[in-house]
């Protein structure tokens, strides 16, 4: 679900094209139940440069409506190419 919602969140401009690079690190504190609202949250962490583009990693924070904890806490990593 991330990668989907990210798109609401963030944007990048100027970019050929992005790629979804990976997880540094991904946890799952609660379960997440059928039908119940999402909400992501990301905070940009880190911006490298990489032969053509940069590498951007973000700490991102899924959220359940209702629940105490969140569903998914996680690291991801993308590469974004001029």
């Amino acid at each position: 679900m991330a990668p989907v919602l990210l798109h609401d969140v963030l944007e990048v401009e100027g970019m050929r094209f992005g790629v979804n690079y990976g997880c540094n690190k991904v946890r799952f504190p609660a379960p997440l139940k059928v039908g119940s609202k999402l909400r992501l949250g990301a905070e940009v962490v880190g911006v490298e440069d990489v032969e053509g583009g940069v590498q951007v990693t973000l700490d991102v924070t899924l959220e359940a409506e209702g629940s105490p904890k969140p569903c998914c806490v996680a690291q991801v990593v993308y590469r974004y190419y001029s």
